[in-house]
């Protein structure tokens, strides 16, 4: 490469040029508000600091739910301000009231919507994403394809809130459209291991150690309990022990909402 393009400075091109150029280096410019994540490291490596709105985030876990929770625990406080909800369609268990409670989650607050078919669960995230709420989508869908995920980005662009998709590490294979993906799976204690698999901007090579206790949690366990090399949590369960413990009992039925 000549030495005048090694050397090249953005500086010297206009504003409105210079803010549209990326370099190599650099992670992309994010033109759209993003929500923190939480977790400063986190933040850091991703583009505009944290999780992007007007686009999808793709979630590859394992099994699930066993860290969703945890990995979006620090985000949801913010998310629901003023009016906000947290949008949850077909999640694999019922929402555990009171393991959210430790992570801010006010049962009020939480719209928890049943659909089985993998046509109706895409259709209502995609009716969902087109209204614009306030708060976030989160939406478990391990059997859409690329087509389908490319009409959800689509729409996604129009969406001011975050907007999440759950599904299992099989599909890591699989091409994506979402422009922010990652791999999240269960550390020791209340770690969790974050790899980002694409973002807008270089690659991301080395894995992330992220610490989620839940702040409520965390004033009332004993220092032992709080350092993450003290105890581990099995990978083989289904559910989440430190998020949502036993199935809990609906309170609330007309908050569950069924695709017609």
């Amino acid at each position: 490469m000549p030495a005048a393009a090694r050397s090249f400075d953005t500086q010297h091109l206009p504003i409105s040029v210079r803010e549209a150029v990326w370099t190599g280096d650099d992670l992309a410019h994010q033109n759209h508000p993003t929500i923190p994540t939480g977790f400063d490291s986190l933040d850091a490596s991703l583009p505009g600091g944290g999780w992007p709105t007007r686009s999808l985030t793709e979630v590859l876990s394992p099994q699930a739910p066993l860290c969703e929770w945890s990995l979006l625990g620090g985000c949801i406080p913010s998310l629901m301000e003023g009016d906000g909800q947290i949008l949850l369609v077909s999640p694999p268990l019922p929402p555990h009231a009171g393991g959210l409670a430790q992570r801010g989650v006010h049962p009020d607050r939480l719209v928890w919507i049943r659909a089985k078919a993998p046509a109706d669960r895409l259709w209502i995230t995609e009716q969902l994403v087109k209204s614009n709420p306030r708060g976030a989508v989160m939406a478990w869908l391990p059997q859409a394809r690329a087509d389908q995920i490319r009409r959800l980005q689509v729409h996604a662009q129009s969406c001011q809130s975050p907007v999440f998709l759950f599904r299992p590490t099989g599909a890591q294979r699989e091409a994506s459209p979402a422009p922010l993906r990652l791999l999240a799976s269960l550390g020791s204690g209340w770690n969790i291991h974050v790899q980002i698999l694409k973002r807008r901007g270089t690659p991301c090579p080395d894995a992330l150690e992220l610490e989620a206790i839940p702040p409520q949690l965390r004033k009332v366990l004993p220092p032992r309990l709080l350092r993450s090399t003290s105890f581990s949590f099995s990978r083989e369960e289904a559910p989440d022990a430190r998020d949502l413990g036993r199935t809990a009992t609906i309170h609330h039925p007309q908050r569950i909402l069924h695709p017609h």
